[in-house]
């Protein structure tokens, strides 16, 4: 899988040099970070670096299908590789954390319905939102 540079260069957008801060981060973030947040990781790295032009380069990088944008209930928009494979969402209510998960048997199960139904899947997004169990 190439990185995100890689792909911005393939789309021939220009990497003036704040949007090469903002694709290292991205690079390097694990989680689904929202704009604010982003912003706040490269602020580390270079302070200059406006919350706009973080909002601008992820609206970009989406509008190129490099990014896919998630809106998880009310919370900020979320960002991750659009390129991924497939997999479904699993959000903590009371964190906001996100969890990656692929289930076959889910897959398979939404498949079923849809043929039951008379229709094949083009696309889908599962998020569960969840909280962690009291014991």
């Amino acid at each position: 899988m190439k990185n995100i540079t890689a792909l911005c260069k393939d789309h021939k957008l220009r990497l003036t040099a704040p949007r090469r801060v903002i694709l290292k981060v991205l690079e390097q973030s694990a989680d689904h970070p929202d704009a604010v947040e982003l912003h706040r990781r490269v602020q580390m790295i270079e302070a200059g670096i406006s919350l706009a032009t973080v909002y601008r380069t992820l609206k970009l990088l989406e509008e190129k299908g490099i990014l896919e944008k998630h809106s998880f209930g009310d919370g900020p928009a979320r960002f991750e590789r659009a390129d991924q494979e497939h997999h479904d969402h699993l959000i903590n209510v009371e964190t906001g954390d996100v969890i990656e998960f692929r289930s076959d048997a889910i897959e398979q199960l939404q498949e079923e319905i849809a043929r039951k139904h008379g229709f094949a899947i083009v696309s889908h997004r599962l998020e569960i939102y969840v909280r962690p169990l009291r014991k």
